[in-house]
């Protein structure tokens, strides 16, 4: 699953989850043109639909019980620099804006590789088994 699908399960079903992290998500899909292209064909015309499956809007109206998200991103990730489909900002600021914990990291010099995520995984590991831990 790539990091849009964890955020998309965490959001979408509250309480099943207490963490939720992802490396280089595209966390705004209704804002980007690789989201619209591609909600438009799995999901037709209607941006109600294309909502339920954007992080950035789910996050908005998240009410479950508290739920921390975890977004790693490189800093020279074509996708992100360039192309500015990511748009982790725009999560961020929903979060922020809804009381949602989110920790995020801008990696500089990365890219969008397995080197990446190979670098910064215990990162995220060490994120989750602190909720295994408390719970």
């Amino acid at each position: 699953m790539g990091g849009h699908g964890a955020l998309i399960c965490g959001l979408k079903c509250p309480g099943k989850y207490l963490a939720v992290s992802a490396f280089a998500p595209i966390c705004n899909p209704t804002q980007c043109q690789w989201g619209k292209d591609a909600f438009k064909a799995y999901l037709g015309d209607s941006e109600d639909e294309w909502n339920a499956y954007d992080a950035t809007e789910l996050v908005k109206s998240y009410n479950g019980p508290p739920l921390e998200l975890l977004i790693d991103q490189g800093t020279d990730d074509k996708f992100y620099s360039e192309q500015k489909q990511l748009l982790p900002e725009n999560l961020i600021a929903a979060c922020t804006q809804a009381q949602v914990p989110v920790i995020s990291y801008m990696r500089e010099g990365y890219d969008h590789s397995y080197y990446f995520i190979a670098t910064f995984i215990e990162d995220h590991i060490k994120h989750h088994v602190r909720f295994f831990k408390s719970s």
